[in-house]
């Protein structure tokens, strides 16, 4: 079996760096990267905060998420500008249009990151630490703004490479760097262990991520659950999740939402995410395809990332039994904290809804019922307008005081 290699490609403070690039455009005389600068939304938006930063606003303490008052408080000559998600959106699929001539296994990961699978590739390129050189100085000259690359056997190490050092870097994290490059490592920097897990893990004596490579599993089951050997896993470097291209046949399907601002009111994320699920459920059935898993994708207030998937007990597009499960996720992995971004994805996504053949021949007539009646519903959202019309059974999932819960 050929070892995996993985890139993972990050742009350098995307914001800030595809704003900068748009107002040299335009002929803007000042390089906004060289001077005290932030991207920030509006007031009303949200509420005035900080998306990015220039490294000279750094440099000044000024902190991503905070404020635009307590930002100016510590450097009154900042520069503010506006987010142009538009423009954003065009830098990203520029950017990966050119990457995608080196592999045609590339993963979106984020709108400023992708994953390619150079696995096989050895009779093309020799010397992937050079390839990784070329490509990042290529990126600089042609599209004006920097990256970082890291390289790994596997998405979790190539991606933890990537933020090794800061701008402008290629790294390695192989599987014979595990112990050198990975171990030493304070805990809370390996991928996906946010501040409350590391505080959790601080209690336990686990302060680098050799400490959780070899902590005692049965110890972490007690604080972690099923998370526990995923943790482990991570701290020993090991991975086996698939760069997944998107295609014609999507593999998976999935929705964020940015909030207006910090949202802590549990009614409120239900709603949004039955909206959501709505939307992905809809795709789901426009393409004729049904899914096996879903997930809630949650981002909070310190711009930590998390998530929690679980199966379903058979392939389907029903936005009933999607949305039960979503809440279930939900249920069990918000974390009570506030949260600034909430998404629901769908994979393990197939062509057919096999499932295993039941006694009750009744709950198979009554799932055709409902495929039949959610089928109607789409014809009619399709001609006047999307959630016009939703299933009245929903109203017994997630909250029943919810606006989103339809009576009989």
């Amino acid at each position: 079996m050929k070892e995996r290699l993985i890139f993972h490609i990050d742009v350098n403070n995307a914001f800030l760096s595809w704003t900068a690039v748009l107002l040299l455009k335009q002929g803007y005389k000042q390089d906004i990267r060289t001077i005290p600068a932030i991207i920030a939304g509006s007031e009303s938006e949200r509420r005035g905060i900080v998306l990015a930063k220039s490294p000279v606003a750094k440099k000044m303490g000024i902190k991503t998420a905070e404020t635009i008052y307590q930002a100016k408080k510590k450097c009154p000559n900042l520069q503010m500008f506006p987010p142009n998600h538009r423009w954003y959106y065009q830098e990203s699929k520029k950017l990966f249009e050119y990457l995608s001539q080196y592999s045609p296994l590339l993963e979106k990961f984020s709108i400023d990151e992708c994953f390619l699978d150079m696995t096989g590739t050895n009779y093309l390129y020799k010397d992937y630490y050079q390839l990784a050189i070329k490509i990042k100085e290529e990126i600089k000259e042609k599209f004006g703004f920097t990256v970082n690359i890291g390289i790994g056997n596997n998405k979790l190490c190539a991606k933890m490479a990537s933020d090794f050092e800061k701008p402008d870097k290629v790294h390695t994290l192989l599987k014979n760097e595990i112990e050198e490059k990975l171990w030493p490592l304070d805990v809370g920097n390996l991928f996906m262990v946010g501040k409350r897990t590391k505080e959790e893990l601080n209690k336990l004596n686990i302060y680098t991520v050799k400490d959780l490579a070899f902590a005692n599993e049965k110890v972490l089951e007690k604080k972690f659950k099923n998370q526990a050997k995923h943790l482990k896993e991570a701290a020993r470097g090991l991975d086996n999740t698939p760069v997944e291209p998107r295609s014609s046949k999507t593999t998976s399907i999935s929705t964020t939402e940015t909030l207006k601002y910090d949202y802590t009111d549990e009614e409120k994320l239900k709603d949004i995410l039955f909206r959501q699920t709505e939307d992905v459920t809809r795709e789901l059935r426009k393409q004729k395809q049904y899914a096996k898993t879903a997930a809630v994708i949650f981002k909070n207030n310190e711009f930590k990332n998390y998530s929690a998937q679980a199966k379903l007990p058979y392939p389907t597009n029903s936005t009933k039994e999607i949305y039960k499960l979503v809440v279930e996720i939900f249920n069990k992995n918000y974390k009570k904290d506030p949260i600034r971004l909430i998404g629901v994805r769908l994979s393990d996504l197939s062509e057919t809804k096999e499932r295993q053949l039941t006694l009750f021949e009744e709950q198979d007539k009554d799932q055709e019922k409902e495929e039949e009646i959610q089928k109607t519903i789409d014809d009619i959202n399709q001609k006047f307008g999307k959630s016009i019309v939703a299933p009245a059974s929903l109203k017994i999932i997630g909250n029943p005081k919810s606006k989103r819960n339809l009576k009989d």
